[in-house]
């Protein structure tokens, strides 16, 4: 996806992490299924996945490995299905679960994938949901009408290294660093963690 000159971005805490997937498995609960298996899409789908089992007593938890976006919001064409799941789901009831649904492409590959494992229903459950995805889950926390880039708190260091590595020349310092990702990209963030990035960088 080809960013626009102003790239809006909503940078997600831990504690809206934990109330995301809370209210998620309250609807789960609410809606009477019950998942035999949790099947994390990753890697963005490992941490909520993780919560949903705790907050819904499930120990059977899995995971396949589709690519589609990479650091900073880049599009790499179709999803792709890079590891499947290696296990029968005959007459399991399965949860995909992943943080967002954005368009819906890997979402739509990950349940054809399992239903072609013999699952006898396959379920989706996502933090976000934006109205661009072509998939509309089963089960969402937050539904998002205006598009923007989600960034969550385990991909924050991949996400602005991304957008700093598309910005035209490098940023001397901290400072600029963040005035730049706030006009460019719409995001606001602490100049403390733009330098403990900026220091991981340096050290590569």
């Amino acid at each position: 996806m080809a960013l626009k000159r102003k790239f809006y971005c909503e940078l997600v805490s831990w504690a809206r992490v934990m109330n995301l997937t809370h209210d998620l498995a309250v609807r789960i609960r609410r809606s009477g299924f019950r998942p035999d298996i949790v099947v994390a899409i990753a890697r963005g789908g490992y941490v909520p996945a993780r919560l949903l089992c705790d907050f819904l007593d499930l120990a059977d938890l899995s995971s396949i490995r589709i690519v589609h976006y990479t650091a900073g919001a880049a599009r790499r064409g179709d999803a792709v299905l890079v590891e499947g799941l290696c296990r029968s789901l005959d007459n399991k009831n399965v949860l995909l679960v992943d943080d967002v649904s954005d368009t819906g492409d890997t979402l739509a590959l990950a349940r054809e994938h399992l239903a072609g494992l013999g699952a006898a229903a396959v379920r989706i459950a996502v933090m976000h949901h934006k109205e661009t995805s072509t998939v509309r889950p089963d089960y969402h926390a937050h539904r998002i009408v205006k598009w923007r880039w989600i960034i969550y708190p385990w991909a924050v260091y991949e996400d602005v290294n991304g957008f700093l590595a598309r910005l035209n020349r490098r940023p001397a310092d901290a400072g600029e660093a963040v005035k730049l990702l706030d006009s460019r990209f719409g995001l606001r963030i602490r100049r403390s963690l733009v330098e403990k990035i900026l220091t991981l960088q340096q050290q590569k």
